[in-house]
C-alpha cells in the first residue's frame, strides 16, 4: 500500500529510481539512509526480483517504502544474473516501465524523483506531473567531463564518433588538463555510441537524461573533482548538485572466524586483498598474469575471482590456474569465489594493500581502511578513476599497460605492489603514501562527510 501525500505533507519526499545493476542500487540506497535520517520521506522503486537483497544486503532503513516494478515473464531484472554484453536487455526492460511508472508518481506525487542513467524519458514525464528530476550520476565526475558532454561532438559533425576522437580530450576542455585516454580505453567506450533499445545510443540516452533533467546530482564534492564539477555545470548550463563520496558507514556484522585466523598469522599491513567485484570478469591471461604476479609479491594475499553466473567457479579456477601455483601458495595465498565481507577484510588490522578495478565505492573503502591501492581498471569509468586517484590525487599506483590491447604482465603488477608495499621510503612510493593518508582523514571527518548531507538536504528543500 502506497502512502497518501498527506501523511508526508511536512517532508519533502524522493522517489529514488536507480539502474536494475547493484553496483548502481547500492549509491542510490546509502543516499536514501543519509537522506531520511535527515528529515527526508523516501520511496525507493526497483523490480521485484531485487527487493529481498535490497532489504538484506544493503540494511535499508525499514520506514524507507519500496515499491516494486513489474516486468514481463522472461525478462531478467538484475546484471548479476547475466553476462555483461547482455546488460543492454536492462535498459529495455526500464522502458518497458514507463506507463507504471507514471501512475506511481501520479499517486505519490513527490517533490523529487532521483533516477539513474538509462531513464532518458524520466525528465519529461515527471515534468508534465509538475515534479523536478535529478539525475543522479554514481559514476565520478572526471568520467562524465569527458565523454558525455555536448561537447565531445564539437568538430566531429557530419560523422559517426570513432575510437580515435574519444584519445583526445573534447575541444575547449579544461585548461592544463593533461587528461586522454589509451587506445585500448577509448575502444572500450564505443559501447556508448551503438544504437539498441529504442533506436538511439548510450551517449545520446545520458546526454538528453542531463540536459532535460531539473537538477545533476553528483556522488562526490569540489575537493576531490571541482574543476570536473564545475566544467559539466558549465556544460548543461543548471545546479550540479553534491552527495559527498558516501563513505559507507561501519559494518554491524562480525568477520566470520575462518578470515580472523587466517589473517592473525600475518603481520599489520602485509597482507593483499586483489578483488574486482562482483560483476567484472578476467579473462584466463588476465587471471594467469595476476596470479603470478601476486605470488612473485612474496606477501601474503586473497585472490577473489568471480566468473558468470551460468558456469562452475569451481572448475574454471582448476582449469586455468595449475595445481603446482595453488601448492607453492598454499601458506600465504587464498583463492577464492563468490561473495566476500570486503569491507571487514579490508578493516582487519593485517591487510595494507587493496588492487582492484578502481570502482568509486571500492576505492573509498580502501581509503578509509588505510589500504594502499594499487588500480587495474578494466572499464569504463573504472578507467578515469583510476586516473583521478593516480594522477589528480595521487593517492594510489596504477599498473602500467599496453597501449593497444590492455595487456599487463606479471612484473608490472609486481612493481606496482612494490612501489607502495616494499620501497615505502622512496619516491614515489612515500609521496603516494602521504596523499594517501591525507585524503584518508579527509574522508573520515565526520563534520566534513555530515555537511555535505546536511547542505543537499537544505537545497532540495528550498528547491522544492
Amino acid at each position: 500500500m502506497m502512502c497518501s501525500e498527506t501523511m508526508f505533507n511536512d517532508k519533502v519526499h524522493v522517489v529514488m529510481f536507480p539502474f536494475l545493476a547493484f553496483g548502481h542500487i547500492s549509491p542510490f540506497v546509502q543516499l536514501s539512509n543519509k537522506l531520511y535520517t535527515h528529515g527526508i520521506h523516501i520511496t525507493f522503486l526497483s523490480a521485484l526480483s531485487n527487493i529481498p537483497r535490497i532489504k538484506s544486503t544493503f540494511n535499508l532503513n525499514p520506514a524507507i517504502e519500496i515499491v516494486p516494478l513489474h516486468f514481463p515473464n522472461g525478462i531478467i531484472t538484475n546484471t548479476a544474473d547475466i553476462p555483461p554484453h547482455f546488460a543492454a536487455n536492462l535498459i529495455h526492460a526500464l522502458d518497458l516501465t514507463q506507463t507504471q511508472v507514471k501512475y506511481i508518481l501520479l499517486e505519490l506525487k513527490p517533490h523529487f524523483v532521483i533516477f539513474d542513467f538509462a531513464q532518458n524519458w524520466l525528465p519529461k514525464l515527471a515534468s508534465e506531473l509538475g515534479i523536478k528530476s535529478v539525475h543522479f550520476s554514481v559514476y565520478s565526475a572526471i568520467s562524465d567531463s569527458y565523454i558525455t558532454v555536448p561537447s565531445r561532438l564539437n568538430g566531429i559533425e557530419g560523422r559517426s564518433i570513432i575510437f580515435e576522437d574519444l584519445i583526445k580530450k573534447p575541444l575547449g576542455y579544461i585548461p592544463n588538463s593533461n587528461l586522454s585516454l589509451k587506445t585500448f580505453e577509448a575502444k572500450d567506450f564505443m559501447f556508448l555510441f551503438k544504437r539498441f533499445g529504442e533506436n538511439i545510443t548510450g551517449y545520446e540516452r545520458v546526454l538528453q537524461s542531463l540536459s532535460e533533467c531539473s537538477f545533476i546530482l553528483f556522488k562526490s564534492c569540489k575537493e576531490i573533482e571541482g574543476v570536473y564539477l564545475d566544467y559539466i555545470e558549465n556544460q548543461f548550463g543548471k545546479q550540479v548538485l553534491l552527495t559527498g563520496a558516501l563513505v559507507p558507514e561501519p559494518s554491524i556484522e562480525v568477520l566470520e572466524e575462518k578470515w580472523c585466523k587466517w589473517l592473525d598469522n600475518f603481520k599489520p599491513k602485509s597482507v593483499i586483498l586483489c578483488s574486482f567485484g562482483s560483476e567484472t570478469f578476467l579473462n584466463d591471461d588476465q587471471i594467469k598474469e595476476l596470479a603470478i604476479g601476486l605470488e612473485l609479491t612474496g606477501l601474503p594475499f586473497i585472490l577473489v575471482l568471480n566468473f558468470p553466473s551460468n558456469t562452475n567457479a569451481k572448475g574454471e579456477l582448476e582449469r586455468i590456474l595449475s595445481k603446482d601455483f595453488l601448492e607453492r601458495v598454499k601458506n600465504r595465498g587464498i583463492v577464492h569465489t563468490g561473495w566476500l565481507q570486503q569491507q571487514l577484510i579490508l578493516k582487519h588490522i593485517s591487510v595494507g594493500c587493496y588492487i582492484c578495478h578502481a570502482g568509486f565505492s571500492s576505492v573509498i573503502e580502501a581509503m578509509v581502511n588505510d589500504c594502499q591501492l594499487v588500480l587495474l581498471p578494466l572499464k569504463g569509468d573504472q578507467f578515469f578513476n583510476s586516473k583521478l586517484i593516480a594522477n589528480d590525487l595521487e593517492a594510489g599506483i596504477e599498473v602500467n599497460r599496453n597501449d593497444e590491447n590492455g595487456y599487463f604482465g606479471k612484473e608490472e603488477l609486481l612493481k606496482a605492489v612494490n612501489t607502495i608495499m616494499v620501497e615505502v621510503d622512496k619516491e614515489p612510493g612515500k609521496h603516494i603514501r602521504q596523499n594517501h593518508m591525507k585524503w584518508k582523514e579527509f574522508l573520515l571527518n565526520k563534520e566534513t562527510q555530515d555537511k555535505f548531507i546536511t547542505d543537499l538536504v537544505l537545497q532540495l528543500k528550498s528547491l522544492a
